[in-house]
């Protein structure tokens, strides 16, 4: 059977991707459907051109443009960014209409097909953003520690990732939660060791989990591992990465789910805190202020999708 799926959103970590923030331009919504429409198209020819190199992209839309793009009725789950403000950070929506979440093995490759969709696009979008990102030694944020080890694997990334039956109409699609966190390197690695592996409830070097009797209330692994009311994992996929240069160093933290929920539960948990509001000391050496939300269709809806 065929892949409906947006590949971007299941394929294993790429050590190379971007981000592209779009606004659709008003009154030209109908160009803009009829390249949607062909994207999926567009990046298969782009992807044989790159054998071998793991080309893959996602493409989605947010609460506050869906509508208006797509003349099609909002996914059931998709709202704008929710706010939170805690002792360390605050956060609330950045309204953008579009993402692009393109990434691969190779710098060019994941270029050249933003590239191809961007101008494809034309004067239908502006460009509000983009994010370039890479592999970091063995999928290392910056503070040094190893990022996404609790991700799902195999068939349970589809599980975790992709709608059901929930939601019919976009079934096989994704939630898409995106925020970008610049760290204070210079603050977070006058930590001893000790401190650093502490804050994160993980050892830096082996990436061995504290037991759970150890971890403090307000280690990163404490506030993020969460679990429903039956004692189930509330489990996200991650694909987020560094990014930085010379001046600028953090992580864009992207992550794609069968309901955005999951997402805002943690990041309130993070932020905010639990019931005594013991949050999560790795925010006290990133900053963040706003986040975007948005839904990544199946490949069928993009094609069926009309001027």
């Amino acid at each position: 059977m065929a892949i409906n799926y947006q590949t971007g959103i299941i394929a294993e970590p790429s050590s190379d991707a971007t981000f592209i923030l779009l606004d659709a331009t008003h009154g030209e919504e109908g160009t803009l459907r009829q390249v949607l429409s062909d994207s999926p198209a567009i990046i298969h020819s782009i992807q044989k051109q790159f054998p071998g190199c793991e080309l893959h992209a996602a493409i989605g839309f947010s609460a506050h443009a869906w509508e208006r793009i797509t003349l099609q009725a909002k996914p059931a789950e998709l709202k704008q960014f929710p706010s939170f403000e805690g002792a360390f950070l605050s956060v609330t929506d950045e309204a953008h209409d579009i993402i692009l979440h393109i990434r691969s093995t190779r710098h060019d490759a994941t270029h050249i097909l933003a590239l191809k969709l961007f101008q494809a696009m034309g004067d239908s979008v502006t460009l509000k953003g983009q994010t370039n990102c890479f592999k970091y030694i063995d999928n290392r944020d910056f503070t040094g520690f190893v990022d996404g080890t609790e991700n799902p694997q195999g068939e349970d990334r589809k599980d975790v990732a992709l709608v059901g039956d929930e939601d019919p109409m976009y079934r096989d699609g994704s939630y898409l939660n995106y925020i970008t966190f610049r760290h204070d390197l210079q603050k977070w690695n006058a930590l001893s060791l000790k401190e650093q592996e502490d804050t994160y409830g993980r050892t830096k070097y082996d990436n061995e989990e504290y037991a759970s009797e150890e971890k403090s209330a307000h280690a990163h692994t404490k506030r993020t591992s969460l679990k429903d009311d039956d004692g189930n994992s509330l489990e996200i996929l991650r694909h987020s990465m560094p990014f930085g240069d010379l001046q600028e160093q953090g992580l864009v933290f992207a992550a794609y789910s069968r309901t955005p929920t999951i997402f805002d539960l943690m990041l309130q948990s993070m932020i905010e805190g639990d019931e005594q509001g013991r949050a999560d000391h790795l925010m006290k050496y990133t900053q963040a202020s706003s986040g975007s939300t948005f839904f990544v269709p199946a490949i069928g809806f993009l094609e069926a999708l009309t001027p």
